[in-house]
């Protein structure tokens, strides 16, 4: 077997092993979470009758002790269940697999303009290192990086919409248009795949400002680690060597300094997009953005203990995804890793 396929299916196996590990402590930590589920649920009058309160935990299970409980629940995520929401009253997969895609759509978008837009203003803050153009990026990956989200959210939603309405208002399409009919559950892709391009452009619109809202942290981010990233390899005597062959400046960035300033890169992006999947929470509640963020604080709020541990196993299984990508990217970018 090839290095990088026996490094790839130790990954997977240490993967699936921790998944494990996250099923353990999602369920530990929210059962430890203060607070009655019975009165979130059934309110002060309905705790006053014992025979109410003790039907309702059975059928929720709560009258088994702890260590039963999380067996009940494990067996039900082998099978694929995650449970029953108590506030939705449908399985907790189904409401997941509603809310996930939306969030995936925003959180998506906004990687993606910080991808181009961080690398690119770091690259150049590093070729043009201690001119005014270095000086006015790291500013602005300072702002990015200090003003808090949801205070550029409320801002943003102020001025673009309510002021100047130059951009749609809340949620992820324009009402009178419905909505394309669900494959992915991402609207962008959905109305490509209807071929109705009339939604794709409200779809976009509605995506554009909280997107690019989310973005701007991962941006100044990435400004800050791509220029620190390149500046070290440009000191590279390799670097130095293509120059002094007479290669075109081009070719010396894309083909060696690039290459190797984009392992360390890999590794910020792919935690940023872990962190935009779990901190879209207050983003999705300022535009009315219907993603597994404002299901989240829903849950929490009323105590729906398995859908709380269904959105934290989910943004769990994301984070170990991603970071089994960047892996193979390292493989990919880096001959080095696949050597080892």
């Amino acid at each position: 077997m090839p290095p990088l396929a026996r490094f790839l299916v130790r990954r997977v196996l240490l993967a699936v092993l921790m998944a494990w590990g996250i099923t353990l402590v999602t369920f530990v930590l929210t059962n430890l979470v203060p607070g009655d589920p019975v009165a979130a649920n059934l309110g002060q009058r309905a705790l006053g009758d014992p025979a109410i309160v003790a039907q309702w935990r059975a059928e929720h299970g709560l009258d088994k002790p702890l260590w039963q409980q999380y067996l009940i629940h494990l067996q039900g995520l082998v099978q694929g269940d995650l449970g029953m929401s108590q506030q939705s009253h449908r399985p907790v997969s189904q409401d997941l697999a509603e809310f996930v895609p939306a969030t995936l759509e925003l959180a998506g978008a906004a990687i993606l303009v910080s991808l181009v837009l961080g690398v690119a203003f770091g690259v150049v803050a590093a070729l043009r290192r201690d001119r005014l153009s270095d000086h006015a990026l790291r500013v602005l990956s300072l702002v990015g990086i200090s003003v808090p989200t949801f205070w550029l959210a409320l801002v943003a939603f102020y001025v673009f919409f309510y002021r100047l309405q130059i951009t749609p208002g809340s949620g992820r399409v324009d009402a009178a248009l419905g909505g394309a009919p669900a494959v992915t559950g991402l609207q962008t892709v959905d109305a490509v795949l209807a071929g109705r391009w009339d939604i794709f452009s409200s779809a976009v619109g509605h995506l554009i400002t909280p997107a690019l809202v989310l973005a701007l942290y991962t941006i100044g981010l990435l400004t800050r680690f791509t220029r620190s990233a390149v500046l070290e390899v440009l000191g590279q005597d390799y670097v130095r060597a293509a120059r002094a062959k007479g290669l075109p400046g081009r070719t010396v960035l894309f083909r060696y300094v690039l290459r190797s300033a984009l392992v360390p890169i890999i590794t910020v992006a792919g935690l940023a997009f872990g962190s935009l999947l779990s901190g879209t929470v207050l983003v999705e509640a300022i535009f009315a953005w219907p993603g597994v963020g404002q299901y989240a604080y829903k849950s929490a709020t009323t105590l729906d203990l398995p859908a709380v541990m269904g959105v934290g196993l989910v943004v769990g299984i994301v984070y170990l995804v991603i970071n089994l990508v960047v892996d193979v990217l390292y493989g990919v970018i880096d001959p080095r890793v696949r050597l080892q």
